[in-house]
């Protein structure tokens, strides 16, 4: 006996789950709390403005999202983890997604300059470029496209540091910046681990065709120390000025690379790189919370 395929629905609802999935929120909402971060950090609290910056660092961020996966659509529908998004799986078009993204787009850009600033605007459209000008389209073509990539990450504590009145050139938000920037490349490179086959089978080059396990292992490590000493620049540079807060980042420092050091005893798998994954993920949870408490602990 056939069944008729039920309908797609086309309610409100419906329609706002794909504009969410769209959107990648778990990954926008990352950016968005390291903006929060140089915000309180600039301003030394909390005051009207921050709602404004952190709305428009996030609609800035699900729109880019957006764009990004209407560049990828293609190459999405050849993996199992994203032939199920929006576009791949026909859920959505490609032009309904395009008027999403400029909307969004749109939306974030006048958010924040509703800041009263133009360095978080001028700093947000910098990384929607970079991100789907540079780092798109060159992850077609290499490997190891998330070293420049990282700039990305870079970028949204700068955005709510100078939202808040803070210059873009101080030494305490650029050494905020480059731990990020560290970090964004264990995260990555620990991700694409989990997902190499499926990431080659759509035509991604894969560090896995460059290395073998135990050398990607140990690069990896590599990287999730300098993420950690990274860490440490903030309170040495004054981006976080009380004991606690400094205390809090070198407990958290010295418990990731005592865990993240598991990969290199034997051979590292899937299961062990995604561990690792939730680690540097959980410890940068940890910086940001670090960094917005330190205001009341200082």
């Amino acid at each position: 006996m056939s069944t008729v395929p039920a309908p797609p629905r086309t309610g409100i609802a419906a329609r706002l789950r794909l504009v969410a999935e769209l959107g990648k929120l778990r990954i926008t909402l990352l950016s968005t709390l390291s903006a929060l971060m140089g915000y309180v950090l600039a301003a030394g609290g909390v005051d009207a403005g921050l709602l404004v910056t952190l709305a428009g660092t996030w609609v800035l961020a699900v729109g880019s999202s957006t764009l990004n996966q209407i560049q990828e659509r293609t190459l999405d529908a050849r993996m199992a983890r994203t032939r199920n998004r929006p576009l791949p799986s026909g859920r959505l078009s490609a032009s309904a997604a395009r008027a999403i993204a400029f909307v969004e787009i749109l939306g974030g850009s006048m958010l924040l300059l509703a800041t009263g600033s133009l360095w978080p605007w001028l700093l947000g459209l910098t990384a929607v470029l970079w991100y789907n000008g540079v780092y798109t389209p060159l992850k077609r073509r290499t490997a190891f496209a998330v070293v420049p990539g990282a700039l990305i990450g870079a970028i949204p504590p700068v955005m709510g540091w100078t939202a808040a009145g803070g210059s873009p050139a101080d030494p305490r938000i650029l050494v905020v910046a480059l731990f990020f920037f560290i970090w964004q490349v264990p995260h990555f490179w620990l991700l694409l681990f989990r997902y190499g086959p499926e990431y080659r089978e759509a035509g991604f080059p894969s560090l896995t065709d460059v290395f073998d396990n135990r050398q990607l292992s140990r690069l990896t490590f590599s990287w999730t120390v300098a993420t950690a000493a990274g860490c440490l620049l903030l309170p040495l540079f004054g981006a976080v000025r009380s004991d606690l807060s400094g205390l809090i980042l070198l407990i958290g420092a010295a418990l990731l690379v005592i865990q993240s050091a598991r990969l290199l005893i034997g051979s590292a798998g899937p299961t062990r790189f995604f561990g690792a994954f939730r680690v540097i993920n959980a410890f940068a949870l940890l910086a940001i919370v670090a960094g917005f408490l330190d205001p009341w602990l200082a």
